[in-house]
């Protein structure tokens, strides 16, 4: 795969570039446009799952997108991730062989041989946990994933899969900005060979899931930091979203930004024109407020 922005290692054979678009809420009516101006903007990137129920039309934006900019299938990274089930939800786990099944119907959506990434969305799997796992990695061995991982899960989730003596996951995809900065698990990533990917990073901004009934669950002494990424993005002559994105990538991790506005698109592409200060790195370090508000990974037990 080329691209003309960094990348980060997954593995020997596999590098991901540093800025994805994401999908999460963009519905499939809208997301072949989406994709298609994505590309257009060039994002080489392309985050989804099974869980947005929009595989289709991103497939069909990717397809698009490759014919107008004239570029090939190679220059596109294509994540997507098996829905492991919830049995809270009253949702079975899946079984190994279900989670091949699952791959599979989604490499039909995408209208693709293969993804560049295949991560298991969530450590809900229960006593099939370790067997989603297993699946995995038949599908990388198979070819129908370049690189595999997970996401949202915590160090025991990985511990598991490293007590059962498999091979760790080649990335993890979590809630990481400012205020979720997650080092005892970042550490334990590092020493395993794991690599990060930030989904929310723009949970600082005001606007973040605003539109009621996805509520961000922001807590007052998240909120009064607010004024902070204003007054530092006013300082490098970006926006808060470019600030907040650029702590991301400067500290290792690929993001996922999402924007349906062409403008704010090619924005969010734009991190590395600049470079966050020591001071201003050191004064973001101290905002970790917790876990974070998007996901909670739960009980390792569960």
């Amino acid at each position: 795969m080329t691209s003309t922005q960094p990348t980060f290692r997954l593995n020997a054979e596999t590098a991901i570039p540093a800025v994805g678009f994401g999908t999460y809420l963009i519905s499939n009516d809208d997301a072949p446009d989406a994709i298609c101006a994505a590309i257009a903007n060039g994002y080489r990137h392309i985050d989804t799952a099974s869980g947005y129920h929009n595989e289709a039309g991103v497939g069909e934006g990717i397809r698009r997108g490759l014919a107008a900019a004239g570029i090939s299938r190679n220059d596109i990274f294509v994540t997507t991730k098996l829905w492991p089930g919830n049995p809270a939800w009253g949702d079975a786990p899946k079984t190994h062989d279900q989670t091949i099944a699952e791959c599979d119907a989604s490499l039909e959506r995408l209208g693709l041989a293969q993804v560049d990434l295949y991560l298991i969305h969530a450590p809900y799997g229960g006593d099939q946990r370790l067997d989603q796992w297993r699946a995995l990695l038949e599908l990388k061995k198979t070819g129908k994933a370049q690189a595999i991982g997970v996401s949202n899960f915590n160090i025991g989730h990985l511990e598991e899969i490293k007590a059962a003596g498999l091979p760790m996951p080649d990335a993890n995809q979590i809630e990481l900005h400012p205020w979720s900065q997650k080092p005892d698990l970042l550490r334990y990533m590092a020493d395993h060979g794991i690599a990060p990917i930030a989904y929310s990073s723009l949970v600082p901004l005001s606007t973040w899931r605003a539109t009621p009934g996805q509520d961000s669950a922001k807590t007052d002494e998240m909120k009064a930091d607010g004024g902070a990424f204003a007054e530092m993005a006013t300082k490098y002559s970006v926006s808060e979203a470019q600030l907040l994105l650029r702590w991301g990538v400067q500290n290792g991790y690929a993001v996922l930004p999402k924007s349906l506005n062409p403008d704010r698109m090619r924005q969010n592409l734009d991190l590395f024109s600049f470079s966050i200060d020591d001071a201003d790195m050191a004064q973001m370090a101290t905002m970790d407020r917790g876990d974070g508000v998007a996901w909670a990974t739960g009980d390792p037990s569960k």
